[in-house]
């Protein structure tokens, strides 16, 4: 064999390693491309549910309040109906950034908070049955006067609602009916009181979401009131303050937990609601 058909052959030989190695580092890849357009598609697929499941946080108002707050009992037990709820509502907003984008084209929504005072005295006071059948009525009683006033019911949990509205005036009216309806009829409530807190700002948008400060703001705004009192954010008593039929109390300036300085509140006074 001469040198020149040896350097051909180590030559074929090598090309022949190379092919070689070509085709399996091409199977590797291809490997690997499968998998990662299968954990791809994956995520795709949970950014969707995602998506869908924050569209739905939204709650549908056919929903009926007493098998819920059932479920609750059954599922996680009596200490979840009880607690902060405010608390409990607002953290769940954060984390879940519910789609508020079709109630605004501004970029401004109206949050209210709601819930009942001393709740856990007046469920151990009744019992769990009577506790659930006045959380049913209660319950009932909101999401009818937010329908009636143009809002959506974000999320219900326990005693507590988080409410939201394109208009301050239509949150507040809201807000001063449920009072209202409370206080006509206090034995058909059982004497409950609830709190309601009501802020508006301007969110920060990302995509479909509302969410930020506003949402910590509305319930620390709920947080200061006491049973049977409406609190506004000072956005929503300017907003409000020269309708003639809305009438605010003297401002109280306050510390907010978690939120910088000062901040003044507007009770709206009694006689909003009280006829005669």
């Amino acid at each position: 064999m001469t040198g020149t058909e040896l350097l051909l052959l180590v030559t074929a030989g090598l090309l022949l390693a190379g092919l070689i190695t070509f085709l399996v580092l091409f199977l590797v890849v291809r490997r690997q491309l499968g998998t990662v357009r299968r954990e791809l598609t994956r995520l795709l697929a949970e950014q969707d549910d995602q998506r869908r499941r924050r569209r739905r946080g939204v709650a549908p108002l056919a929903l009926k309040t007493v098998f819920q707050t059932a479920d609750m009992l059954i599922n996680k037990g009596l200490g979840a109906t009880v607690r902060n709820s405010i608390e409990d509502l607002a953290g769940w907003a954060q984390i879940e950034r519910p789609d508020l984008a079709r109630l605004t084209a501004d970029g401004r929504v109206v949050i209210v908070f709601s819930d009942i005072e001393g709740s856990t005295e007046f469920n151990e006071s009744m019992g769990d049955r009577a506790w659930v059948r006045v959380l049913g009525k209660h319950n009932k009683l909101i999401e009818s006067l937010v329908v009636k006033h143009g809002g959506h019911v974000v999320k219900n949990q326990g005693d507590g609602f988080m409410m939201a509205f394109a208009d301050p005036e239509n949150a507040v009216r809201c807000s001063a009916a449920v009072q209202g309806a409370l206080e006509e009829n206090p034995q058909r409530w059982e004497s409950i009181k609830v709190r309601i807190g009501v802020h508006m700002g301007t969110s920060v948008r990302r995509g479909e979401d509302l969410f930020g400060l506003d949402v910590a703001m509305a319930a620390r705004v709920a947080g200061q009131a006491d049973g049977g009192e409406i609190l506004l954010s000072a956005a929503v008593g300017a907003a409000v303050k020269d309708l003639d039929d809305i009438r605010l109390g003297a401002p109280r300036e306050v510390e907010l937990k978690g939120l910088r300085g000062t901040h003044l509140l507007y009770p709206v006074d009694g006689s909003t609601w009280r006829r005669g």
